[in-house]
């Protein structure tokens, strides 16, 4: 096995490392003085970094090459290295360090899975009308899955409505903790719903592209995750379709297709989460080490306890596993694809927020009644980490799925 990476990836992590030393970490600051300026803001500290980081090549780095796409167009051409799934994984986990970073390589959630699912399945005309703005840096978008009246973690239970109606669809329905939806650039909503109920379980549903200014879009509330409400990044929102009228092309690959959609979706989506998971918890731990070194009680550090080194052990130890572990499934994806994969991005999914919340919490510890105030990020990371375990599946999901392949190799 060859645990180095390879000359390109090295020198783009050394590159982004830069940049993040250079231009990320000295305006933390700055980002959440812009992002509590209003309610809805754009923060000008991502736009000003989304030039440079453009100007660098440090852009687009998610988007693998779409070599199987359903709608091949070799005169598309997206702007971006085309980087492997184990290629890009160091390169999430140095941007994870930072909550916000992603955005201004165009590396944020939920625009990565989206621009994924346009790329591989959008028609040529939806990928010029969506793909380039969303590619580019210039608009948002949102994905709309979830629903507060079903158990979403079962996508068979959805029940927003798309009818067809003549050369339109008729969307109804509610959907929730949709992500970026209240971003001033928001401009797109990918919409999962039901358009033929009759047919098989799985062959019910399907995604639909809803440009979010089309009447009947009603964004209801936002929703915040532990009282923080995620401004800048365009918040969580509840959002009300009624009677939304969208042509009939705005469907996407076709009727029935949006179960197969949402797997190829969040396959990349929940190893991204788990790559920056990984950055998050490094970042946790560094600053678990620091004060444990700075602080004395009851007349030595609080570093020299044994408690605290055994802590700060395993903690070394349950990032290295992650990491491996987060590596093996990019891998595996690259080379037998994502369904042969299902069992590492699921242990991954699974296993990394976990991990980094014990760290997190260990580091809560260490700074005492710091460690819940805002004053050192920790009580925000945790927030964010806790929102992980549900974020594409909760944990019981993946480890039913992780358990049944045990089961078939014995049955």
């Amino acid at each position: 096995m060859n645990f180095e990476h390879s000359p390109r990836t090295c020198e783009l992590m050394a590159k982004l490392q830069r940049f993040m030393e250079q231009y990320v970490l000295p305006n933390q600051a700055v980002y959440k003085e812009q992002e509590a300026s209003a309610q809805w803001p754009v923060p000008q500290i991502i736009e000003d970094l989304k030039a440079k980081a453009r100007g660098q090549g440090l852009w687009n780095l998610f988007m693998p090459p779409w070599h199987g796409a359903e709608h091949v167009d070799e005169t598309f051409v997206f702007d971006g290295p085309g980087l492997t799934n184990l290629e890009y994984a160091p390169l999430a986990e140095i941007m994870g360090r930072v909550v916000w970073a992603p955005e201004a390589f165009n590396c944020s959630a939920p625009d990565t899975g989206n621009m994924e699912v346009l790329q591989r399945y959008a028609t040529r005309q939806q990928k010029d009308r969506w793909l380039t703005g969303l590619m580019n840096g210039e608009i948002r978008s949102a994905y709309c899955m979830t629903e507060p009246q079903v158990a979403s973690s079962d996508a068979a239970n959805i029940e927003t409505d798309i009818r067809r109606d003549g050369n339109e669809y008729v969307i109804n329905g509610r959907k929730w903790w949709s992500s970026a939806a209240y971003h001033p650039r928001c401009e797109l909503l990918i919409v999962m719903g039901k358009t033929n109920r009759d047919a098989e379980r799985f062959r019910q549903q399907s995604m639909i592209l809803v440009p979010r200014d089309t009447p009947g879009v009603k964004l209801i509330r936002p929703l915040s995750v532990f009282g923080y409400g995620h401004p800048g990044h365009g918040g969580h929102a509840e959002i009300l379709f009624e009677d939304v009228r969208v042509p009939a092309s705005n469907i996407l690959k076709g009727e029935g297709c949006g179960f197969e959609i949402a797997q190829g979706r969040l396959g990349p989506g929940r190893i991204h989460h788990a790559m920056r998971v990984i950055g998050q918890a490094e970042v946790a731990l560094e600053a678990m080490c620091r004060r444990l070194l700075s602080r004395v009680a009851f007349g030595k550090r609080i570093a020299d306890y044994s408690l605290w080194e055994e802590r700060v052990a395993t903690a070394r130890s349950d990032i290295e596993m992650a990491r491996l572990l987060c590596l093996k499934a990019a891998y595996m994806m690259d080379t037998v694809g994502n369904k042969v994969a299902q069992a590492e991005i699921a242990m991954i999914k699974v296993t990394g927020p976990r991990m980094a919340l014990r760290i997190i919490d260990d580091a809560i510890q260490a700074h005492g009644g710091g460690g819940v105030s805002a004053d050192f990020g920790l009580a925000e990371a945790y927030a964010n980490m806790r929102m992980l375990r549900l974020a594409d599946g909760p944990d019981e999901v993946h480890n039913r799925a992780i358990a049944r392949l045990e089961f078939k190799k014995y049955s």
